[in-house]
């Protein structure tokens, strides 16, 4: 193994352009648009290592958003690589439909041990909207058994991922302007956005909105029909918004009330990003019914993704009238054993020094990212633990983005390709997400590209007439 980590992506691949000619005439990206479908070649990455990846050209880059928030652990862990090939030559895999495999049920038992409450059970998927949407089917086949067929409308509102169910949830426009969806079986909710509540509201009425808008959702609604609330610690793609002290607090209270379910979406939050296993109780306080997870679960080694479920829904279930009725859900890379194996390896990894790490440098990360404050064209940063956004505005009075132009994301993202940093653009907003092993010195060169990046940008802005500054 220590020979084969020292292959470079130039010996596994070929060269850039005959990629890039391969991808525009056989790939199809993930999120085109029909214009591009099927034509479309994005930015070619070759190799990986800790925090950085080198591009098609050679240029090394920070991996400012660790892949899409997965890179926990870094790139290049040899630890990770090494569990992958024993595993795949031990057992490469096993049908889940009449067998099982070692890693999966000690990779169970450890998630249950970190999960909060009596989240005891876990049923492994292949990322995180398999996983969400194995939650919703499990919320519909428990009140089915439990004789309550109606009960199965969705609280939710964010992000929450591409499957149709899960995809049914996503409360940004652009996800659905073109696609269907379960519209019937959704409710919609607020964002719960600090920065973009009414001028004259302050952050403790704003939550007291937030909260009624829900007791009176469920009163409005009927709790009777109300399945499930779906709601991440911290959205991550809206644009990573942290919820106003004690909102999630509350709304659980409510669930809990009104007997819905609570699936807190810990896809991105989990294994690490927040400095813990699970963000839910270690963070916000509160032990959901179901959590769901993936990305750093293999700090995106492997696909793997699950749900967490709580003992008393599965107690439920074991003392009904209906103990021969099936859940008919699986898929075929249920439990995967590699995965599962890898997964075991990067929480060592995790809780043998890199979630003390990530504790550690928060507060330095999120410090010298809100210095970016100081630039006229960004409105706000926000964030907590190791994953945050820039959000840039016309006008920090009124905080409008800028109409004028929506893709001020991709032009910093543009120019800090140049500079050696890859972010994560979101129209008029900039995420970042770094791996958590990045050290206070690789802080401060990201934080300073990004600055260069956003003032290059204002400068293009102005020169073009789009914003006055």
């Amino acid at each position: 193994m220590a020979a084969q980590s020292k292959i470079k992506a130039s010996d596994l691949i070929e060269p850039g352009d005959d990629a890039v000619e391969l991808a525009k005439r056989h790939l199809v990206q993930p999120w085109p648009y029909a214009g591009s479908v099927g034509n479309e070649a994005r930015a070619l990455i070759g190799e990986g290592n800790g925090i950085y990846i080198t591009d098609g050209s050679g240029k090394r880059l920070i991996d400012g958003p660790a892949g899409m928030w997965c890179i926990n652990v870094g790139h290049r862990r040899e630890e990770l690589a090494k569990v992958m090939y024993d595993q795949a030559m031990a057992l490469s895999y096993n049908t889940p439909w009449y067998t099982m495999n070692a890693p999966s049920a000690e990779l169970a038992r450890r998630i249950a041990d970190a999960a909060p409450g009596d989240l005891s059970h876990t049923f492994f998927t292949t990322g995180g909207s398999s996983a969400v949407e194995t939650a919703l089917r499990f919320m519909q086949f428990y009140n089915n058994v439990r004789g309550r067929p109606e009960k199965k409308l969705i609280l939710g509102g964010a992000y929450h991922g591409s499957t149709y169910l899960s995809a049914s949830l996503n409360g940004r426009p652009r996800d659905r302007d073109w696609m269907d969806g379960a519209d019937e079986l959704v409710v919609k909710l607020s964002s719960p956005d600090p920065f973009r509540r009414p001028k004259e509201m302050s952050i403790a009425a704003f939550t007291n909105f937030l909260v009624d808008q829900f007791r009176d959702t469920v009163a409005r609604v009927g709790a009777e029909r109300i399945g499930a609330f779906v709601g991440e610690p911290v959205q991550a793609s809206g644009g990573v918004i942290v919820p106003p002290d004690g909102y999630l607090k509350r709304i659980r209270e409510i669930c809990r009330e009104n007997d819905i379910l609570y699936v807190s979406d810990e896809v991105v939050t989990g294994f690490g990003r927040l400095g813990h296993v699970f963000a839910s109780g270690d963070v916000f306080g509160i032990d959901p019914d179901m959590i769901t997870f993936a990305k750093g679960v293999t700090s995106g080694y492997f696909p793997l993704g699950g749900v967490i479920i709580s003992e008393r829904l599965l107690e439920d279930l074991r003392r009904s009238n209906h103990p021969d009725a099936l859940f008919g859900h699986g898929l075929t890379y249920t439990s995967h054993p590699i995965g599962c194996a890898v997964a075991l390896k990067n929480l060592d990894l995790l809780e043998e020094g890199v979630l003390a790490h990530t504790r550690e440098i928060a507060p330095y990360f999120q410090a010298r990212l809100k210095t970016l404050e100081e630039l006229p064209l960004v409105g706000e940063v926000r964030g907590i633990g190791l994953m945050a956004c820039v959000e840039c505005v016309a006008d920090r009075e009124s905080k409008d983005p800028l109409q004028l132009d929506k893709n001020v994301g991709k032009r910093i993202d543009a120019h800090c390709h140049e500079l050696g940093l890859l972010v994560r653009p979101l129209i008029n907003m900039c995420v970042m997400s770094p791996p958590l092993v990045i050290s206070r010195e690789q802080v401060d060169d990201m934080v300073a590209i990004l600055r260069e990046g956003i003032s290059r940008t204002m400068d293009d802005l102005r020169k073009e007439g789009v914003w006055r500054g």
